[in-house]
């Protein structure tokens, strides 16, 4: 199989305002999937403006729009994605809300190893 025969990589949109999180999260699944990152909802917004992405990973206490308005906008606009987010605050009234509003695919709790992150993409790309 040539170069050009291979599937491409699913692709995965990071977004955290934190960039040592969001660095470290793209280099744990740069080699399995096609990464994009972005500092803010703000950003991401221009992004999945420009192209569609496979699975959004988003934060969800950040400066300005915050994670869940972030992805239930996204909901709406690329319904296809699969949606992942990431909170360091469990809030159990938030979650229950959260999952049906952003038709999530997952929430983890931060900080989320690599590998944890990686088969929850895994695992929503598998429900497409």
């Amino acid at each position: 199989m040539t170069a050009t025969d291979q599937k491409p990589k699913p692709s995965v949109l990071l977004i955290d305002d934190e960039p040592d999180i969001l660095d470290l999260m793209r280099v744990g699944l740069e080699e399995e999937f096609e990464v994009a990152t972005a500092a803010s909802a703000e950003q991401a917004t221009l992004l999945t403006g420009t192209r569609q992405y496979d699975v959004i990973v988003c934060d969800q206490i950040m400066a300005g729009q915050n994670g869940l308005e972030f992805l239930m906008r996204s909901a709406e606009l690329q319904p296809g994605t699969r949606r992942i987010m990431m909170t360091g605050y469990i809030n159990p009234e938030l979650l229950s809300r959260a999952v049906p509003l952003a038709a999530l695919s997952a929430c983890l709790l931060k900080p989320t190893h690599p590998n944890e992150l990686k088969q929850a993409i895994r695992a929503a790309l598998a429900k497409k």
